[in-house]
């Protein structure tokens, strides 16, 4: 396993200081526009890289590529978008990125109720409750039916996996976060290690894999390390992180304090090979920080990646006896 911090506002450079004083090289990174170019460019993209580079950092993951509403809910305007897809597909290749993340959820994408709620010694976390949500709230969308997501996702696979084979890179779809089945209207459809099975027969391509975020698949109700074992090589991408409570309400955790037994989650990486990025995700906001950026302050990232480290370690040792 290879760990990596993520960078949704570009390269910041306290980050990265301190990312390397953690022995970390890799970099998620959001996808961005440079000057006139847009974020599916080649252009916009080995910028991005560059700027990477620059701080001593390797980009392996773009996610959150470039818009998809109109193409997931079926609306004008998405074969424009699917275009652009294709070509950030082949400037991805181009600059030796091999894994994009992404998501089905329209107009609405993580979503939560709270974003200050406070944890263990008064950190802040963010957290989601069903009943905080108005049933009578819609979006511009207006209703938008699990059938109708089902049938678009499975025309952008039919089309896009082909551009990912030639171009050697490879798709890891993320769970819908939360994974309730509603949500203002917007029906949500990857809310099961059921819904992901569907998924992978949707396409048998190598290139169609999945994001395994730790948080949404607890949320769900799964088990966390047979499931793992379940999706085996079709894990492309990890979010380590874990959660209190459930779908309908639930807030992010530290990663010691969770539901998930991380040290059983962590051998069965280990024990399926997975040797691919993972990174910690929706960390609390500490002490001394602002909460300006919920879920991505520098000290949580901190506890997070010593923690996972000795996961690792751990586990390294184990498996040698």
């Amino acid at each position: 396993m290879k760990l990596a911090l993520a960078y949704f506002g570009g390269l910041d450079d306290k980050k990265a200081a301190m990312q390397k004083q953690l022995g970390l090289e890799y970099v998620v990174s959001g996808s961005r526009r440079f000057g006139d170019y847009g974020a599916h460019t080649y252009e916009a993209l080995s910028e991005l890289k560059k700027s990477y580079a620059g701080a001593g950092l390797s980009m392996q993951i773009i996610e959150g590529p470039s818009a998809l509403d109109a193409v997931k809910l079926g609306l004008d305007g998405a074969d424009e978008q699917m275009t652009n897809f294709k070509e950030f597909i082949i400037n991805c290749s181009k600059i030796d990125v091999r894994t994009i993340c992404y998501n089905w959820m329209p107009v609405i994408n993580w979503y939560r109720t709270d974003k200050e709620l406070i944890t263990r010694g008064g950190a802040l976390v963010t957290g989601f409750d069903m009943a905080k949500v108005d049933p009578d709230e819609k979006t511009y969308a207006g209703d938008i039916s699990a059938e109708r997501l089902w049938s678009t996702l499975d025309g952008f696979l039919r089309e896009i996996i082909p551009v990912c084979e030639k171009y050697d890179v490879k798709l890891a779809l993320h769970p819908d976060d939360p994974p309730v089945e509603s949500l203002k209207g917007i029906d949500r459809i990857l809310t099961s290690a059921a819904a992901f099975d569907k998924v992978l027969s949707l396409n048998s391509s190598a290139y169609n894999g999945i994001t395994f975020c730790q948080g949404c698949f607890s949320t769900m109700g799964e088990d966390i390390p047979p499931t793992i074992k379940h999706f085996g090589d079709r894990i492309y991408f990890v979010h380590f992180r874990d959660i209190q409570g459930d779908k309908y309400k639930f807030h992010e955790t530290f990663h010691d304090d969770g539901i998930t037994d991380m040290y059983e989650a962590m051998k069965m990486y280990y024990e399926i090979g997975f040797d691919g990025i993972a990174r910690p995700d929706h960390v609390p906001t500490m002490a001394g920080e602002d909460n300006s950026n919920p879920s991505y302050g520098i000290l949580g990232n901190l506890f997070a990646v010593g923690y996972i480290k000795g996961l690792m370690e751990a586990c390294e040792k184990s498996m040698k006896n």
